[in-house]
């Protein structure tokens, strides 16, 4: 997977986490609210992984 790829999928998991986090506290639901907090870490994360990559990219083209 290409670091765009990885930066894509982690806006996309950022945004829907932050909905169902929303959506669970408003409707009392913890679940729904947890989930939606553990996927917002995983799109954070995702984004590192691109950023990593462009990292890695950049340097390995200096070199």
């Amino acid at each position: 997977m290409s670091s765009t790829e990885d930066k894509m999928k982690g806006n996309a998991n950022e945004a829907m986490g932050k909905i169902k986090q929303g959506v669970g506290g408003a409707m009392g639901n913890e679940r729904l609210r947890r989930e939606g907090e553990n996927q917002e870490i995983k799109g954070d994360a995702q984004q590192v992984k691109g950023d990593a990559k462009d990292t890695i990219k950049k340097g390995v083209d200096r070199a």
